[in-house]
């Protein structure tokens, strides 16, 4: 058993010393130095592989333990670095391409748990009732503590038709909810566009996906021929969770003059600093250039930009920008602070790790990383409140995330925001999600307020209202007749 062992552990230690040698060469090759070998550790890493060859109850594959190793390596860095297996690879290419097979959320993990940022619109989650907020407890019988995201991930993927069992625990319900949701092949449109009223637009974008621009210029000019005297713009970017930078950057220069700076990179690799401007060798460099079909009325109409804890990396990249160069006004509520570039490194054909190797900064420098956009108007979701918007997890929430350069703890803001999310689940226990863009959407109403030069209700103005509506308060006096004064509300 103990020469076994040994001959497993020196196995192993070659295994994983080849390894690190590859990984240590490509360092070396990429920042022109080089540092020694932790070798006492990668003799403990060859000795644990060792104990488990030779030990565990059960036997364990080499490629198993090894592709766990690595991943366990990544996932311990941040949320958003992660090794990509042979499936996990083909399924990211498949949803940068706009479609992919499963459920229709997007998550995060919370806990142990799995937990609901988004469902993705018209999808088979979305229409089961599952919202944001909730927490999936097990996808079939597996439970989910104890999974990593991608291996839960993994569970609710599958072929189209085929069933997956969701047990999920809802804040507020005494018991947990089992969902039956059928798997079906989820192609995000990712750009919605309309007339909301006479003279104003509406234009949203669900992902930053390869097919955006040429979206966001066939409808825009669409609907510029049928409206030739759009008065404002909407551009609604609400749990968009991002995608493609050069989504983003086309995105931007769509709306600001050509060539402006849009986002820039900082990171340890000299690679990694880099900036990026509104020219098409950054948004389109290979095949037509799709921002040549665009309305030239783009770059001048007034907008607004709708933004909140959903809107994410590319969105905010964009909403960063457009602030940045006062070229819109950004409502709603902070943007969810993904400010981390993730890097594709090919291990081989078929597998690689998505690795964090920079931050972004808009166009003025300013650090989007656990910070996100703070909106130049705070508007709530509903004239209740923030509504789903209260329950969302923002990057500054996740475990392990990548420290923000301008991110400061405020124990008062955790418990203002503790408290928003338990007035949320009071309120909107049996509450549908919100229809973006529907004639029952607070945040797009108060859009068109602004453009039209009415109040916009903002947290603010709700605040200032109730301070005078207290400080106006009637005090009875004994053996007087008194009426209340009229109350007038603060700007809104």
């Amino acid at each position: 058993m103990g020469n076994k062992a040994k001959s497993a552990g020196l196995v192993g230690l070659g295994l994983v010393a080849g390894v690190a040698l590859t990984v240590q060469v490509s360092a070396w090759a990429q920042k022109g130095e080089g540092s020694p070998l932790p070798l006492e550790e990668l003799r403990q890493l060859a000795d644990v592989y060792g104990l488990i060859k030779s030990d565990y109850v059960v036997p364990v594959e080499d490629k198993k333990l090894l592709s766990e190793a690595i991943s366990g390596m990544v996932a311990s860095l941040d949320p958003h670095s992660v090794y990509l297996d042979q499936k996990a690879y083909r399924e990211m290419r498949e949803s940068v391409q706009g479609k992919f097979v499963g459920v229709g959320i997007e998550v995060a993990a919370e806990d142990g748990y799995v937990k609901i940022v988004s469902p993705i619109e018209d999808s088979p989650a979305y229409r089961a009732g599952i919202k944001a907020g909730d927490l999936i407890t097990r996808i079939d019988n597996t439970p989910v503590k104890g999974l990593s995201i991608d291996d839960a991930v993994k569970k609710m993927r599958g072929k189209p038709g085929t069933k997956v069992t969701l047990t999920i625990a809802r804040r507020g319900d005494d018991r947990p909810w089992v969902v039956p949701v059928m798997r079906e092949e989820i192609r995000v449109q990712s750009v919605k566009a309309k007339m909301v009223e006479p003279g104003y637009a509406w234009v949203r974008i669900s992902q930053f996906q390869e097919a955006t621009l040429d979206e966001l210029a066939s409808k825009t000019a669409a609907l510029y021929k049928d409206n030739p005297g759009i008065k404002g713009l909407v551009l609604d970017l609400r749990n968009d969770p991002g995608g493609l930078l050069p989504g983003a950057i086309g995105v931007s220069t769509a709306f600001l003059p050509k060539e402006e700076l849009i986002v820039s990179t900082k990171g340890q690799l000299p690679d990694s600093n880099a900036s990026f401007y509104g020219r098409r060798e950054f948004y389109a460099p290979r095949g037509a250039d799709p921002l040549a079909k665009l309305p030239a009325e783009l770059k001048t109409v007034p907008m607004v930009v709708l933004v909140n804890g959903g809107s994410a990396s590319a969105s905010e990249i964009v909403a960063g920008a457009l602030q940045d160069y006062k070229r819109a006004i950004i409502l709603g509520s902070q943007t969810f602070g993904k400010g981390s570039v993730q890097t594709l490194r090919p291990l081989s054909a078929d597998t690689a790790i998505k690795l964090t190797t920079a931050r972004y900064y808009t166009p003025k420098g300013r650090p989007i990383q656990a910070t996100g956009i703070v909106p130049d108007l705070a508007v709530e979701e509903t004239a209740e409140g923030d509504g789903l918007n209260a329950l969302r997890v923002r990057e500054a929430d996740l475990q392990r995330h990548l420290t923000g350069e301008n991110e400061k703890p405020d124990a008062k803001k955790a418990r203002d925001e503790a408290e928003q999310r338990q007035k949320a689940l009071a309120v909107l226990k049996n509450r549908q999600p919100l229809e973006l863009g529907g004639k029952d959407d607070f945040q797009l109403a108060q859009a068109l307020n602004h453009f039209k030069g009415l109040p916009v209700k903002t947290v603010k103005a709700e605040e200032q209202e109730a301070k005078e509506a207290a400080s106006t308060e009637p005090k009875e006096l004994p053996g007087a007749d008194t009426k209340p004064p009229e109350i007038k509300g603060g700007k809104k």
